[in-house]
């Protein structure tokens, strides 16, 4: 879908399109596992249940940092998280938060992917520097505010 969005829409709509389709997948995701998910696992492992809840409100305050860290990074895959995140009592606000600003680097990619595929006429087309400088920027702003709070005296 990313590859076909750049080629039709253009890089900004394309990565707004791709944004909201991915995001209002993932609230699908996350509100199916908070009907279903979370009094399944409340019933099979309670105990387990209580202290994963536990260690989410312990960090209630640098939550947006940590599932903004866990959605642009490649260590768990999105649908972990989806499902995951309404049974560890993710607040949803905080989880739509992180996932509309999470996606947009990935989605970036592919949607620029998509244009330059269509247009690609040499090796050389692939290195773009504005596309480079972008998602280094993008990279920097996303890892600044856990810069800033280890920084700042507790």
């Amino acid at each position: 879908m990313s590859l076909l969005a750049g080629s039709l829409f253009g890089v900004l709509r394309g990565v707004t399109l791709v944004v909201f389709a991915a995001t209002a997948g993932a609230s699908s995701c996350y509100f199916l596992s908070k009907l279903i998910g979370r009094p399944l696992i409340s019933s099979l492992w309670p105990d387990k249940l209580v202290f994963f809840q536990d260690q989410v409100a312990k960090r209630r305050e640098g939550l947006l940092n940590y599932m903004l860290f866990l959605r642009l990074t490649p260590t768990l895959p999105n649908m972990f998280i989806n499902v995951a995140s309404p049974i560890v009592n993710v607040p949803y606000h905080t989880f739509l938060l992180a996932t509309c600003i999470g996606l947009i680097p990935a989605a970036y990619v592919t949607v620029k992917a998509g244009i330059t595929l269509g247009e690609l006429e040499s090796i050389g087309d692939l290195y773009d520097i504005t596309s480079i400088g972008t998602l280094f920027l993008i990279g920097l702003a996303s890892v600044t505010p856990t810069l800033i709070s280890k920084k700042m005296p507790s």
